[in-house]
């Protein structure tokens, strides 16, 4: 590790033209960094909409990850920083109450552990499990938490029955009431993480793009400023870094332009790219960046908003996605939602990729993170919120042992995970919802 005489503060940013881009973690840090030779740890989920073919999900028996099953074989070359977990479940996505219905309450009981409403005069929705750890390492970065959707968040008002529409289009809550939207339009997540025009006029964003040709553009000066005093291997980070910045811009700017919709029906962004694993890809590539500057540690992704309709041409399903989870052992139905459900595990894994061969401090991003894959259904068709396909990646700067695939007792709460992340983040409280425990058998150590 290289250490300057001149310690660059964490929060450092690259100023111009009204833009602020943060800086990576970089060896010259301040010595809150210094401290933390492997980097700062990381949880995100990623939730897969409408269940999953639990036929080419479950393995049979715990133990080492010698193989995975048909849908995790895109994460084969990964199975070393996976644990696949059994037998874990979102009590309250069940119907206890009436209201929300199924796909609204899996989803927003997945990450609360609390049941959703009896009447809309009586919520019982309780705070997320990112917002309880954002209210307390949040402090510590630009940005509490980031919240995304690849898919279009509408507000409650616009639904026939608004609570309902709340719940399976978010899966993120500060409040009983209030949910924290995701950011699905690839502009707007830009402009968040890296700032936006101060100009709204046509005239004047016009004159704004003439202006440079690209955001980075106007923070080479400062950019200039600090390499100077770095040493060769954080001028070497600084470099990639920028470049991943640069190519994120490009890729947002290319979307923009030959951005289609994809999900006939629906109102889309401007500028989504055409297919969804393009657009799964820009959108993680902002949220690795966001990672990789330390400008939030806490992250939620959902690859769909739950009753999701969106149909993957791209690898020969044109049906909607719902309507074919309903399946009722139809084969010819099944085999789809098997590819859909790996099409998914695949672009996961492309992020887990990166991740890993990132290095940072003594080790790597993936290993300093916890990145959960899960939904909070596993049959789709029969609505089951029992035995969830969940998996963990990455070691939690070493606090896991992966590779394994763990079996917990019938029923134990998902929300018992969470915890255990949760207490890795320095979080001091002892319940998230419905938990009862943290989970034992994570690490072997």
């Amino acid at each position: 590790m290289i250490i300057t005489k001149k310690t660059l503060n964490r929060r450092t940013l690259l100023r111009g033209l009204g833009a602020a881009v943060a800086l990576p973690m970089l060896d010259a840090m301040s010595p809150a960094f210094a401290a933390s030779p492997s980097g700062p740890i990381r949880a995100a989920w990623f939730y897969v909409p409408n269940g999953i073919d639990m036929r080419n999900w479950v393995i049979p028996e715990p133990g080492p990850l010698t193989s995975l099953p048909p849908i995790l074989k895109p994460l084969e070359s990964l199975k070393s920083e996976l644990l696949v977990l059994s037998n874990l479940t979102a009590n309250w996505g069940r119907p206890h109450l009436v209201g929300a219905g199924d796909h609204g309450r899996a989803l927003a009981a997945y990450m609360t552990g609390s049941f959703v409403h009896q009447s809309v005069s009586n919520l019982k929705l309780g705070i997320s499990a990112d917002q309880i750890i954002a209210s307390e390492v949040g402090r510590q970065t630009a940005l509490p938490s980031l919240e995304i959707g690849l898919e279009e968040t509408r507000q409650a008002g616009n639904c026939d029955n608004g609570y309902s529409c709340a719940y399976a289009y978010n899966m993120s809550w500060r409040t009983p009431t209030q949910p924290m939207p995701p950011v699905s339009a690839p502009r707007a997540l830009f402009e968040r993480l890296f700032g936006a025009d101060n100009f709204t006029s046509p005239e004047d964003r016009a004159r704004r793009l003439a202006m440079r040709r690209s955001i980075l553009d106007s923070v080479l000066e400062s950019t200039q400023t600090i390499q100077a005093s770095l040493g060769p291997v954080d001028r070497r980070k600084l470099d990639e870094y920028l470049t991943s910045v640069r190519e994120v811009e490009q890729q947002v700017a290319r979307a923009e332009k030959d951005g289609v919709v994809i999900d006939p029906g629906m109102e889309k962004p401007f500028g989504v790219p055409a297919e969804f694993g393009d657009y799964f890809k820009l959108m993680t590539d902002m949220l690795f960046v966001a990672f990789k500057a330390d400008v939030t540690r806490v992250a939620t992704v959902m690859i769909g908003r739950e009753g999701s309709n969106r149909p993957y041409p791209e690898i020969g399903i044109s049906d909607s996605h719902h309507p074919i989870t309903h399946h009722q052992k139809n084969p010819v139905l099944l085999d789809k939602i098997t590819a859909i459900n790996t099409y998914h595990a695949k672009l996961f894994g492309g992020f887990l990729q990166k991740l890993k061969d990132t290095p940072e401090g003594d080790s790597n991003m993936l290993a300093n993170s916890m990145i959960v894959y899960g939904s909070g259904l596993s049959d789709g068709d029969t609505h089951l919120h029992d035995e969830l396909p969940t998996i963990l990646a990455g070691r939690g700067g070493n606090f896991f042992t992966p590779g394994r695939h763990v079996m917990y007792q019938r029923e134990t709460p998902v929300t018992n995970l969470f915890a255990t992340m949760a207490q890795r983040m320095g979080v001091r409280s002892e319940h998230i919802g419905d938990s009862t425990g943290r989970l034992a058998e994570l690490s072997l150590s």
